[in-house]
């Protein structure tokens, strides 16, 4: 039987974007049907053996071309960056898996199923993107987001706070807008896509504040407080801050408190 950190080294070592797909949906057909290993037997390779396919070109968040959101080339752009969110949002959930070893199995089979549907999200986003003549690959990319993995490899913690419980859960303020804004172009597969993405992304944080809780009960921590020091820990060495205009209700259904709803606000420009 095969194992699951078997299937995660391949994810993370396959430059070929279909494979990846189709390793991670196997994966989780095996996980489904029982047919998967969930025990650990070797060290996790470092992080930077992770490979990425050749293209898109990565550029740091800053340099990336702005583009009109009304125009065909601002729309191919925009659903070009989404694709590429969603596409390393799958090596963020195998590598989740690889790297932190000796957890319950419900973890693994968590993450898991996060890859998974992470990875139907992009191929629903690259059917889109074909529709303006415009491949995944074809135009430059941020690399903000691995960076984030790389910076929190050796923290399970700290990957738990600033992935889903922060950038990821920005995705939840910033979606329930750009649907409004589909509905009034009359783009009703936009609607559709979007409103998937973002309603699978409430259960992906919720599973980011389950485990970060469960981990610092594990380590006797107050999870509000632990919370809000990793945060202000990562905005104070990498320089920026929060972003505001939190969408509550979403939050909360993803596990977040009212007064770390509060903080949040505070702390936000």
């Amino acid at each position: 039987m095969q194992s699951i950190f078997d299937f995660a080294q391949k994810a993370l070592e396959c430059a070929n974007r279909d494979e990846l797909l189709n390793l991670t949906h196997e994966a989780q057909r095996l996980a489904l049907n029982k047919k998967l290993r969930f025990e650990s037997e070797n060290e996790p390779l470092s992080i930077e053996n992770v490979r990425f396919p050749e293209r898109p070109f990565l550029l740091p968040p800053r340099e990336m071309p702005k583009r009109k959101f009304h125009t065909p080339d601002g729309l191919a752009a925009f659903f070009h960056a989404i694709a590429h969110v969603e596409f390393v949002a799958i090596y963020l959930a195998w590598d989740i898996i690889y790297r932190f070893r000796n957890l319950p199995e419900t973890f693994y089979r968590d993450w898991l199923r996060v890859a998974d549907e992470e990875a139907q999200h992009f191929s629903l986003l690259r059917e889109k993107l074909l529709t303006f003549g415009v491949d995944y690959g074809d135009l430059p990319a941020h690399s903000g987001l691995w960076d984030l993995a790389q910076f929190t490899a050796p923290d399970l913690l700290k990957r738990l706070a600033l992935v889903p419980r922060n950038m990821e859960a920005h995705g939840l303020d910033v979606t329930p807008p750009l649907i409004e804004k589909f509905k009034q172009r009359g783009d009703e597969n936009a609607v559709s896509i979007l409103t998937r993405i973002l309603t699978d992304e409430v259960g992906h944080v919720a599973l980011g504040s389950k485990w970060f809780k469960w981990l610092c009960e594990q380590q006797n921590l107050d999870a509000e407080t632990t919370f809000q020091q990793v945060l202000l820990k990562y905005y104070t060495q990498k320089g920026g801050g929060l972003k505001g205009n939190f969408n509550r209700e979403m939050r909360l259904e993803a596990g977040f408190s009212e007064s770390e709803l509060t903080w949040l606000t505070q702390q936000s420009h």
